[in-house]
């Protein structure tokens, strides 16, 4: 009994170690000043949502989540011509993990949107959920750009590009 019980723990400490590898990187680093959206949560409500990539151009063309739009890491002028009229528009901000997408959000809070979310560990759980991601020629892709190797250890599917 002892021993189905010790496999048993170390079963459940090992599912749970890949999730909270999430945890504790987000908890790091973000604040929760954008409040989080799932992927399961944007994934079902996608319409609703302007989703934004805000990591480097050329991140975004190795692959994308299919119908975002590229932003940049710098909030400009050049972004609200397609969402100033609409302050109260539902809006996702995503970057390869979820910490350059906080910033971003931070920023369209700061310029008076109301309704900015972050996605809760951004395109790598997207891809690590099995949804599809695209690339610059909205074509189905497998590669994700990671932007290093220490940010690549949180992708667990997919091609690794760097």
């Amino acid at each position: 009994m002892k021993k189905i019980t010790y496999i048993l723990i170390l079963f459940i400490s090992a599912i749970s170690v890949g999730q909270s590898d999430m945890d504790l990187l987000l908890k790091q680093y973000n604040t929760r000043s954008v409040p989080y959206i799932s992927v399961q949560e944007l994934k079902m409500e996608m319409n609703d949502y302007l989703i934004l990539d805000t990591r480097k151009k050329e991140e975004f063309e190795v692959s994308h989540i299919p119908g975002a739009v590229w932003v940049s890491e710098k909030v400009n002028d050049s972004i609200y011509a397609f969402a100033k009229a609409k302050k109260d528009q539902p809006i996702v901000v995503y970057c390869s993990v979820g910490i350059r997408s906080e910033d971003f959000g931070e920023r369209l809070k700061k310029k008076g949107f109301t309704n900015v979310k972050n996605l809760y560990g951004s395109i790598f759980a997207w891809k690590d959920k099995g949804y599809k991601i695209q690339n610059k020629n909205k074509q189905p892709t497998d590669s994700v750009h990671v932007f290093s190797k220490v940010w690549g250890k949180y992708l667990k599917t997919g091609h690794k590009v760097y």
